[in-house]
Order: structure tokens, then C-alpha cells, then sequence
């Protein structure tokens, strides 16, 4: 064992003896479960700012995401909703290593936790100004590609159906892992004060972007103003990130996708919000 592996090999054996099992971030005390109602509480906020705020604009799929100031109060506001019940065991992981440390008098700057929690929105906002970006350089390139006529209904559900396939990948399968496993995740890559809090954060919003970014530019294809298909789109994150069974959820996940695809190829009636 080395000299640089001393600090981390002790921190892992206070977390866990401060009962913080590596694989997850549920056994929580008091402040922890303070925690997480906080998330919940933020997130069901967020869905109701969402609905006010995208109200009369989901027009079906391929929804026009408006400008850019727009899109990007709309866009951090609908990370909040659908991501922080999913990201809520990484952020109760690292609190509790935090609190481990301020409890046996290490350094742990106050509001670590909401910086780590930053840094985790903002990969997920330059994403969504990427994702921006890239629908308004096609759309003026292509006028009429992000249609109602019948190709751009084919191509909605090409691109839900490449998220499907996606699920599948073993690009899929290493970053979900990385998001399945809070303590582990955090006690590998752990960096102290904000600064350290922040690229934390930012490094753990990277793996999820790689983990979901499929799944969001489906969203895209099905009407990213769309606060019924935003429901939808977190509850298949959530489900991959949560469940138990990671190649069930993983799988089930990757066949709703294809079949609301093949459905909005061949019957767009039948899909809510996006037959028109």
C-alpha cells in the first residue's frame, strides 16, 4: 500500500464504520433523510414550475424549444424535476462522507453538498445548450425537418429508436454503473473543499449525461416542452438507476423505448401527444 492511499483507505473504512455500506446510500439518520426530502421537495416544486411554464406549448413531438434564455430556465427547472429523485443516493452518499469528516474534525467546508449538487446541474445544463444548439443548426439548415408531416415522424421515431439501442451498449452499462454505486463512485474520485465539491459534481453530471443522454434526446423527438413525456423520460431514469435489478430495468427500458418508436412510425395516433 502507498503513502498517497493511506488517506482514502481510512476514509473508507470510517464511512463504513460510520455505516455507510460502498454499494448504497440508504440507512439514514435524521439529517440524511432531511436530505433527501429537501430533493423530493425541490423536484415536485420544479414539475409544478414545469407545467406553468410550458403551458400551451406542447405541441405534439419535435416541440420547438423557443429561445435560448427560454429553453435554458425552462431546461435547468425540468433537470431538477426529473433528475433529483434519481440522483439522490450520490448526494446522500456524499453528505454523509462530508458529515464523517466535519465529525471526526477534517476539512469540510458548510454547503459542500449544495456545491457537489451545482456541479452536477451544470454538465447537464452545457448539455442542453449543446442539445439547443444542435436543433437550431439543423433546423435553419433543414427547414421543415422537425415537422408533423411524415418525416418528421420518422424521424422522431428513429431517434427514439437509436436510444433504445443505446440501452444496450456497453457505453450504457459502465456509465449506469457509475450511477448505481454512490459510495463506491465517491470514495474513488473524492476531492475536498468546494472546489473539490464542484468537480466532483461536475465529473459525477458527466457520467450521467453518458449514462442518459439518449434518453434525452428522445425527449427532444417526443416534445421536450412536454411535461407528460418529461414524467415518462424520469421515470425511465429512475427506474435503470434505482431498481435492484439494473439488466431488468436497463432492458424494459430499452423495449418501451423501441415500441414507442415502432408505434410512431406505423400508428402515431395511438401515441398520447405525439399523433398530430
Amino acid at each position: 500500500m502507498t503513502a498517497g492511499n493511506l488517506p482514502r483507505r481510512k476514509l473508507i473504512r470510517g464511512a463504513v464504520a460510520a455505516g455507510t455500506p460502498r454499494a448504497t446510500a440508504f440507512n439514514l439518520d435524521p439529517r440524511e433523510a432531511g436530505l433527501v426530502a429537501v430533493l423530493l421537495i425541490l423536484a415536485a416544486v420544479s414539475w409544478i414550475v414545469s407545467a406553468v411554464q410550458t403551458s400551451g406549448m406542447d405541441m405534439g413531438r419535435w416541440t420547438d424549444p423557443g429561445p435560448l434564455g427560454f429553453f435554458l430556465t425552462t431546461w435547468v427547472v425540468m433537470l431538477a424535476a426529473m433528475m433529483f429523485p434519481s440522483v439522490a443516493p450520490m448526494v446522500v452518499a456524499y453528505a454523509r462522507i462530508t458529515h464523517h469528516r466535519r465529525e471526526t474534525g477534517r476539512y469540510a467546508p458548510a454547503g459542500s453538498t449544495a456545491v457537489f449538487v451545482a456541479g452536477y446541474l451544470i454538465s447537464w445544463t452545457i448539455f442542453g445548450l449543446a442539445a439547443h444548439a444542435l436543433y437550431a443548426m439543423v433546423a435553419s439548415l433543414i427547414p421543415g425537418l422537425f415537422s408533423s408531416d411524415p418525416g418528421g415522424r420518422y424521424l422522431a421515431a428513429g431517434v427514439i429508436f437509436v436510444a433504445a439501442v443505446y440501452q444496450l451498449t456497453p457505453a450504457k452499462n459502465v456509465s449506469l454503473m457509475k450511477c448505481r454505486t454512490p459510495m463506491d463512485f465517491i470514495l474513488r474520485r473524492i476531492r475536498y473543499g468546494r472546489f473539490g465539491a464542484l468537480r466532483l459534481g461536475l465529473e459525477h453530471g458527466a457520467w450521467c449525461v453518458a449514462c442518459c443522454w439518449a434518453l434525452m434526446v428522445a425527449l427532444f423527438a417526443l416534445g421536450v416542452m412536454s411535461v407528460g413525456w418529461m414524467a415518462v423520460v424520469g421515470a425511465f431514469i429512475a427506474l435503470e438507476k434505482m431498481l435492484p435489478w439494473r439488466r431488468i430495468a436497463n432492458r424494459l427500458v430499452a423495449v418501451a423505448l423501441a415500441l414507442i418508436a415502432v408505434a410512431i412510425a406505423v400508428a402515431p395516433g395511438m401515441v398520447p401527444g405525439v399523433g398530430m
